[in-house]
């Protein structure tokens, strides 16, 4: 096949890379590491992915988890906004989210989920359990309601000026780093 087939007659420089696909691991593999996992209920936008693939990695996740269908994947558009963040975090693509988080139920992990609604508490003011699972929502229409009557804790984050709310990856760094931060006091404590 001539490179100009293969690139469909860009300027391709007599080079062309076929990359291979993105080594999604297990789930099981995922919840072995013990760490804060961010589930991610079908957010769609390759930037608010990256962003929070990278903040996830800033604070050292156990791994990332996204739905097969109506969700993101890790393409090239997200490994750029991820900084290559997203080659050291495991994420993992399921079939079903609510199965996911119930097997993350089974090995121990709470489900917190953010909601900007009055039955959140302010994620400040609750004392966070640990392992923790974050659950972010998609972008406009948050946390889907099947995963949300999953979660057993629903936070909010404060919002004292003209906005009433953050964009998917803002809230869910915001959140990964108040986790950390709690974590943190507790083994000085």
């Amino acid at each position: 096949m001539l490179l100009d087939d293969m690139t469909t007659n860009a300027n391709h420089q007599g080079v062309v890379l076929d990359p291979a696909e993105y080594p999604y691991v297990d789930l099981e593999d995922l919840i072995e590491t013990g760490r804060t996992v961010l589930i991610l209920d079908h957010v769609q936008d390759p930037q608010n992915f990256g962003s929070l693939i990278r903040a996830g990695d800033a604070v050292n996740i156990g791994g990332v988890i996204l739905p097969q269908d109506r969700s993101v994947s890790v393409t090239p558009s997200v490994v750029n906004a991820s900084a290559g963040a997203v080659e050291h975090v495991l994420v993992a693509l399921v079939a079903n989210l609510n199965r996911a988080i119930e097997k993350l139920e089974e090995a121990g992990y709470w489900i917190a989920g953010l909601a900007g609604d009055a039955d959140a508490t302010d994620i400040f003011e609750t004392d966070l359990p640990d392992p923790i699972a974050l659950v972010v929502g998609s972008e406009g229409k948050g946390l889907s309601a099947s995963v949300r009557a999953k979660c057993q804790l629903l936070l909010r984050l404060p919002m004292s000026g003209h906005v009433d709310s953050l964009n998917a990856a803002t809230a869910g760094t915001v959140a990964l780093y108040e986790i950390v931060r709690q974590q943190r006091a507790r083994s000085v404590s």
